[in-house]
């Protein structure tokens, strides 16, 4: 250690100026970037605290002396460090994960954090209790679709009636007569307060509630929230992952079927007019199941809890009270042989169709080929049908030889 000490003991040609600064004049810019690396503030070597260095000038007799305390002090390091956010209960917040937000997505993570932190709920319990949330707030659109779908449910009859009249006018080719029994459609439905497009309210409120969850709830999957991993019940305590004994994908798309079978939210869908669409929507949940087996468990819970909500409803609508208290119309269960329009098999109904736009297409293309010949007859030549040129006066005398 004294032999250290020794080593960097500072040379003759050192001067001390003051306590603040030191006089380097034989000292090389190496020598002495060494020494300021070596320097420490001992007093074992015996070193004075270095805080500020000038060199000596060698062009001039006079030398210029720097001082470099004038020289600005380095930014002070923040006060505030990076950290964690956690919250009450010690587990790490979906903020500090990059989710949440003002986003429909965003604000629906953080409602399900919020029930999840504050109520101390398992993941899948604040899932279930966002979702019954969020269906009741639908409740008053599902009144107002089940109100329409009785109306027109009993009213099926004469709207049966009219649209026969003015399909076999638009095949006919009448236009006129289709316009009026349109109108008079039209008419009918305002007198009677049927709209079909409020039996749309409840899917079309629905669906971006369901991308929402959807996105919202496959994001903290995957990120992944470490809380989830264990906030699953029974055979699926994780909820990050897909559900291994495929019994979530197999829960959810026998619910979805059930929902179509008995009734939907918005209307039943045993109509005449929704024979077609039942059919599409049974196979529904068949062509799903494949993709919702590799789905995460979270996003199985809300849709399992969402058909289940779904059935629910439908039960309670059933109720004859229910129904009186939302004043909601008795629907009327029409025989087959009263209605205009037989009830048809899919593969019938399917060839019906195809045979309606067939005969629409061959009448419309039929108006396009008239369209284009009256306006070739209005700006074409004249078509010469007289032997002389109506357009021309001819002599008399010709006229009269010509008749002799």
């Amino acid at each position: 250690m004294n032999l250290l000490c020794k080593a960097l003991r500072p040379p003759a040609s050192f001067h001390l100026v003051s306590p603040r600064s030191l006089h380097i004049s034989t000292c090389s810019p190496v020598i002495t970037r060494s020494l300021l690396r070596t320097n420490r503030t001992s007093n074992k070597c015996g070193f004075l605290s270095i805080t500020s260095l000038r060199y000596a000038s060698q062009d001039s007799t006079t030398p210029e002396l720097v001082n470099l305390s004038e020289i600005p002090a380095p930014p002070s390091i923040p006060t505030e460090t990076i950290t964690e956010q956690l919250l009450a209960n010690g587990e790490q917040s979906l903020a500090s994960l990059g989710l949440g937000g003002w986003s429909p997505v965003g604000i629906l993570q953080q409602s399900l954090e919020f029930l999840h932190v504050s109520f101390d709920l398992p993941w899948w319990g604040a899932i279930a209790i966002g979702t019954v949330a969020v269906r009741l707030i639908l409740f008053p659109l599902v009144i107002v679709s089940q109100r329409n779908a009785a109306k027109m449910n009993n009213n099926l009859p004469q709207l049966q009636v009219l649209q026969m009249k003015m399909t076999e006018a638009r095949q006919s080719g009448n236009q006129i007569e289709s316009a009026r029994y349109a109108q008079e459609m039209v008419q009918f439905m305002k007198e009677k307060e049927l709209n079909p497009l409020k039996n749309m309210l409840v899917p079309l409120a629905q669906a971006p509630l369901f991308i929402s969850f959807f996105v919202g709830l496959r994001r903290m999957a995957n990120a992944p929230v470490e809380s989830m991993r264990e906030g699953g019940l029974w055979w699926f305590t994780d909820l990050t992952v897909a559900d291994p004994y495929f019994l979530l994908p197999l829960i959810t798309s026998a619910t979805l079927y059930l929902t179509i079978e008995i009734g939907t939210d918005s209307a039943r869908l045993t109509a005449q007019n929704m024979h077609l669409m039942k059919y599409f929507l049974r196979a529904l949940p068949v062509i799903i199941f494949p993709f919702t087996m590799n789905f995460p468990g979270a996003i199985l819970c809300y849709w399992a809890c969402s058909n289940f909500i779904s059935l629910g409803q439908v039960a309670f609508l059933r109720i004859p009270a229910v129904r009186q208290y939302f004043k909601i119309d008795k629907m009327i269960v029409h025989k087959k042989e009263n209605l205009p329009n037989q009830k048809k098999g899919f593969v019938t109904g399917i060839k019906d169709s195809w045979s309606n736009m067939k005969i629409t297409r061959e009448l419309e293309e039929r108006q396009r080929v008239d369209e284009m010949r009256f306006a070739k007859a209005g700006k074409g030549p004249l078509v010469k049908t007289y032997k002389y040129d109506p357009t021309k006066s001819s002599p008399p005398n010709t006229v009269q030889a010509k008749k002799s």
